[in-house]
């Protein structure tokens, strides 16, 4: 006798207008359980009305039914039935390293993505797979479309670059301001929910890997009753890193100060979150990080790397290879950058 105590179904529906598809449905008494990828979702998992759907934008045959357990089958009558996981488990995949470089004059497209937030892709080829950071806007400020969600991800951060949002955290008391200059990360699965926006906000995300699923608690109010700030949610703890309050001290590049976050420490080494200035000459320079990612926030640059000199403007991104030798040339007096590295702490050597 077979034990289907544990196994669930789901009606997948082909949905290759995404947006158009999830709007019909939950205006339809569905609720959106999960989603992903959080920046050009692909996949929606909603229920309502005594049953489970999901909406798949790759999906090209009509409807048909989806099990976690059991065997794939096709009924006499030619339905189909499909075997696999609720939702898919990203393990991080095999970094591939690369030089990268993503600019805004480029004009690559923004998509509309989670809660109606515009995002802007900053690594080419991700990496293969290994990290996403994007680039993500609300053009039009006020109360912000969303629900108490989590992220099963290995790494998330959310630094804000102009403007200001409203955000709460499971265990971190009250909601709270995160203004320009600041940033949260978000270890995994801590319930979280964006309350309010200013106008143009524009905040870099920076996840670990690339493709990681958005679930949604509607169990959970924010703010919750417990207040605990030194809980670690799977070996990280919650960070929340005033730009006002930081202290600056010699970078490891030359010619450079940096604002360390924190967050190098409250991950177990797991990222590093750096903000650089110019304080002098600039040299070469390389480093061992597995994943070296910058973000030019304010000023201008060249870049000069093996393959060429790149001039950078506010808004462009990089990602430089281990071992790679680079120079921060012709820095502005205003030259300012945001650096995340995986690990947290990895070695810069002079060249």
């Amino acid at each position: 006798m077979t034990d289907n105590s544990n196994t669930t179904a789901e009606i997948v529906l082909p949905a290759p207008d995404f947006g158009a598809e999830l709007g019909f449905w939950t205006k339809r008494g569905f609720r959106l359980d999960a989603i992903w990828p959080a920046d050009d979702p692909e996949v929606a998992r909603l229920s309502g009305h005594g049953m489970n759907l999901r909406l798949d934008r790759t999906a090209t045959t009509p409807a048909t039914l989806r099990m976690t357990a059991g065997e794939a089958a096709t009924s006499p009558a030619g339905s189909r039935i499909l075997i696999g996981p609720a939702v898919p488990d990203y393990a991080m995949p095999e970094i591939q390293t690369g030089f990268g470089l993503r600019r805004l004059s480029d004009g690559a497209s923004w998509v509309i993505g989670r809660a109606g937030m515009h995002y802007r892709d900053l690594v080419p080829d991700r990496l293969g797979g290994a990290i996403i950071a994007s680039h993500i806007r609300i053009p039009d400020g006020g109360p912000v479309p969303d629900m108490v969600h989590y992220h099963t991800v290995g790494f998330q951060l959310i630094f804000c670059y102009k403007g200001w949002v409203d955000l709460v955290y499971e265990d971190q008391g009250p909601p709270f301001r995160l203004e320009a200059g600041c940033c949260v990360i978000q270890p995994p699965e801590i319930r979280h929910r964006v309350l309010f926006a200013s106008d143009n906000i524009e905040v870099i995300e920076i996840g670990v890997p690339a493709v990681h699923v958005t679930t949604i608690d509607h169990d959970m109010q924010l703010p919750n009753d417990r207040v605990d700030p030194d809980r670690r949610f799977q070996s990280q703890r919650f960070v929340h890193h005033r730009a006002e309050d930081a202290v600056w001290a010699p970078a490891r590049q030359a010619g450079f100060q940096s604002r360390d976050t924190s967050i190098a420490e409250n991950t177990g080494d797991v990222a590093g979150v750096r903000v650089l200035r110019v304080d002098g000459p600039t040299a070469p320079f390389a480093h061992d990080a597995d994943i070296h990612f910058t973000f030019v926030m304010a000023g201008t640059m060249t870049l000069e790397v093996p393959d060429g000199r790149h001039d950078l403007n506010p808004s462009d991104a990089f990602v430089l290879p281990p071992d790679t030798p680079a120079t921060y040339a012709d820095a502005s007096p205003d030259l300012e950058l945001l650096e995340v590295t995986l690990p947290g702490s990895p070695r810069f050597t002079p060249r």
